[in-house]
């Protein structure tokens, strides 16, 4: 595994195109499961729609049974379980393909088959995996996951909901509220988290759903988006558990819940693509048809950039995503290959990569966001209306930066995560700040680059953005010491820039292969999106590195590190924003729907 690239270090490691995985490289196998996903969206979710805005909770039920029917509930269980024992891109793709419809459905399917199966696939027993996976599985039995309390959300370990042993010894009794819990309404088991005595950490337990069990629950929440999606409070009075259905070690509780959310973070951001898409397409067909002085609005200028700008994000969700997730499979794989069982592997496989997932989390969420307040814009007044699908993507949106930690949260814990491993020997930092440092005390070069080669100065451009990431958070580190972390302002500047690198560098990357294997005239534009992500993104380390500079750097240094800035996010040739804008909208138009 050592010359793979290990989570984070694609920040002081150079990545050539070759050695990631895109969209275009799906096997065959792949592309029929995206088909067939697409084929059921299409069928079964998308013509209901207003089932889902009518809060007809059944329905989503009835969704997740057929769904269940067709193996896509276990598509990420292994096969001795009653799953179809996929790798984690083709679970990705399940994820992203069957999301885009609604977000009803899409968090009924996230909860159950990430939170609610994966804590029992990755931590239980070989009896409990035996007894309760298969059911999972198929969809005979519905999974919840009861961690959040009304005084514990994102400090998830300072839950309150206690676990007695009786004094036999053969269970434990549950007593506590959770609340916000996704499935609740419709689910047969539940991983709760609870504390044993006066233990520091929580530890997981499996509860069936049982009547008569000390368990009851308040109403469906009202909520302004996926509003399908069964939200209730769970009270537990007294909840007999026995004690063979602890999950994993005591006190091991908050790890799970932590690397569960590690992988629900990369699942969300899949989640979140399809979605894009079909807000995309939808705007593109709308305003093809949209006449106004005579003209399709998809003509004019102000149109044509917010589809430009919606059609790029999307592109770079699914660059980066994608390789994240082949990282992540690949790191899995390898550690099989050494002996690990496959529940060690992907645990460490996904925790390897937390900082990616944190970083997809934020931007994908963000960008989907965006993306349907733009499509709620060029629908106009007709776009504030409950008949067309904008008004309820964008509700529907806004949940994705709140669960699986709200985006301040994986902000600062991305930039915490990544100089954690620095200290730890496993991403050098060090080594490269010290080198940016000696070159601000230098002499620049005013030698002309040679940019013949495609991407040739946006790959310095993005090498020179790492650099201001190592500038700020390298000077901070050192100002700050252990005590960065009550700097959250300064950390969510520099999560910003970090998270600009990785989508601007996959999206390059991406684009980098798709041009040796087609040929770059067969695609200006996914070149003309690859450029205009990096020139916004540049535009964004500028504002943060100054922001983040200013805040703690003084004097002269404080003088240098400016010019530092100003040095690294310098164009030698500025690109023409409005030229690429047309050319990934012109595509858009003819083809009428996102097709990149």
């Amino acid at each position: 595994m050592s010359d793979k690239t290990r989570g984070g270090q694609f920040l002081v490691k150079e990545t050539k195109c070759e050695d990631i995985f895109t969209p275009e490289d799906f096997s065959e196998e792949q592309l029929m499961m995206r088909d067939s996903v697409k084929e059921f969206v299409d069928k079964e979710i998308w013509p209901n729609k207003n089932r889902f805005e009518k809060k007809d909770y059944a329905f989503t039920e009835e969704s997740m049974r057929k769904a269940g029917e067709l193996g896509l509930l276990g598509v990420a269980v292994p096969e001795e379980y009653g799953g179809l024992g996929m790798g984690f891109v083709s679970t990705m793709l399940v994820c992203d393909y069957i999301s885009g419809a609604t977000g009803s459905f899409s968090t009924a399917f996230g909860a159950h088959t990430g939170i609610g199966t994966m804590p029992i696939t990755l931590y239980g027993t070989e009896e409990q995996k035996k007894k309760y996976v298969p059911k999972l599985a198929s969809g005979e039995w519905f999974g919840a996951y009861c961690l959040t309390e009304p005084g514990a959300g994102s400090d998830a370990n300072s839950g309150k909901t206690k676990a007695v042993l009786s004094e036999d010894g053969t269970h434990y009794k549950i007593t506590g509220q959770k609340m916000w819990i996704s499935n609740a309404g419709f689910c047969s088991v539940f991983i709760v988290f609870a504390r044993i005595g006066d233990d520091k950490n929580i530890t997981g337990f499996i509860v069936e759903n049982t009547a008569d069990n000390g368990i009851s629950m308040n109403e469906e929440e009202h909520k302004l988006g996926i509003r399908a999606s069964s939200t209730r409070q769970v009270f537990f009075n007294d909840t007999k558990v026995p004690v063979e259905n602890m999950l994993s070690e005591r006190g091991n509780g908050f790890k799970i819940a932590m690397n569960a959310l590690n992988v629900g973070r990369i699942k969300l951001a899949a989640a979140c693509l399809d979605a894009q898409r079909r807000v995309t397409s939808g705007a593109v067909k709308y305003a093809n048809e949209r006449i106004q002085f005579n003209t399709a609005i998809s003509q004019f200028g102000a149109i044509r950039s917010k589809l430009a700008e919606m059609a790029t994000n999307c592109y770079a969700g699914e660059s980066a995503s994608y390789r994240a997730a082949k990282d992540i499979e690949d790191r899995i794989i390898a550690r099989e290959a050494e002996g690990s069982t496959h529940q060690e592997a992907e645990l460490k496989g996904v925790e390897e990569y937390a900082i990616e997932c944190s970083i997809l989390k934020v931007a994908v969420s963000e960008d989907v966001q965006n993306c349907a307040d733009e499509g709620i814009q060029i629908f106009g007044g007709m776009g504030f209306s409950e008949d067309t699908p904008m008004e309820s993507a964008w509700r529907d949106a806004r949940i994705a930066r709140i669960y699986e930690g709200t985006n301040e949260i994986n902000r600062m814990l991305s930039v915490g995560m990544l100089i954690k491993k620095a200290m730890k020997g496993h991403v050098d930092l060090l080594g490269p700040a010290m080198k940016v440092s000696e070159e601000l005390m230098g002499i620049p070069s005013f030698d002309t680059p040679d940019f013949s080669e495609l991407f040739a100065e946006e790959k310095g451009i993005v090498a020179n953005l790492k650099k201001v990431f190592l500038m700020v958070a390298g000077s901070a580190v050192q100002k700050y010491g252990p005590d960065l972390d009550a700097h959250q302002q300064l950390l969510m500047a520099a999560s910003d820039i970090l998270i600009e690198i990785y989508m601007a560098e996959s999206t390059i990357l991406r684009t980098e292969k798709l041009a040796k294997k087609e040929g770059e005239a067969k695609v200006q534009e996914q070149i003309a999106m690859a450029k205009l992500y990096l020139y916004k993104a540049v535009d964004i380390v500028n504002s943060k590195g100054k922001e983040g500079i200013i805040s703690f750097a003084e004097g002269d240094e404080q003088r240098m590190m400016l010019m530092g800035l100003k040095r690294f996010t310098k164009y030698t040739n500025n690109p023409n924003v409005v030229a690429l804008r047309e050319t990934i909208t012109s595509k858009l138009v003819a083809e009428n729907e996102y097709c990149y």
